[in-house]
């Protein structure tokens, strides 16, 4: 009896006794895993899945943690940049024997689940994937303190300069048509500024 089964990106045709390599797995040496993605059982009677295999399993014992085989990028940019580059990456694998193939009860027999590294960690009881925790929901931002006027109403004063004035004690138009532009140090203040205000605050 043989299964296909999927982890990685990658499908696999595997046996009972079979030892491969697969993308790293989050298990240590010793550990025994469980994959539950089957795509397909073979034997007298073979199963295709729709498209997994529901209740099949495949499970395998974590031999140990390795790297595979180096591999070399080499990169030359040609004319007026003449530069090259030389990259090495070994990628990280994970070294299984399958152990049994169980063509019914795999969702039930509470064998940590085969997850990438990458992945939620941990043990996990009847071949399902972790559960995601639930993302926390941002508080709602405070609403702004009531002001008095809207100081963006007037040309050249934006969101921030707003904001500034506002944290200088300005908040009406009346406040601003009394600034002296000339000894007023908090915020720089032009005097168009004063004018449209003395303006609106009428």
């Amino acid at each position: 009896m043989f299964a296909v089964l999927k982890t990685g990106g990658k499908q696999y045709k595997v046996q009972s006794g079979d030892v491969l390599r697969v993308e790293k797995l989050a298990a240590e040496a010793g550990e025994t895993i469980q994959f539950n993605e089957i795509l397909m059982l073979g034997g007298d009677t073979p199963v295709v899945g729709a498209p997994m295999v529901d209740g099949a399993a495949v499970q395998a014992e974590v031999i140990d943690q390795i790297k595979g085989k180096k591999v070399i990028n080499f990169v030359k940019r040609r004319r007026k940049h003449s530069s090259k580059r030389t990259v090495g990456h070994r990628q990280k694998l994970t070294l299984l024997r399958i152990t049994e193939i169980l063509a019914k009860g795999g969702d039930t027999t509470g064998v940590k689940a085969a997850i990438g590294s990458g992945s939620v960690s941990g043990s996990v009881s009847g071949g399902a994937p972790a559960a995601k925790p639930a993302a926390k929901k941002a508080a709602p931002k405070a609403a702004p303190a009531a002001a008095g006027d809207d100081l963006t109403a007037i040309t050249g004063v934006g969101p921030a300069a707003a904001k500034k004035l506002v944290a200088a004690g300005i908040t009406t138009f009346a406040d601003l048509a009394k600034v002296d532009v000339d000894s007023f140090d908090a915020v720089k203040v032009k005097p168009e500024w004063v004018a449209q205000a003395a303006e609106l605050a009428k």
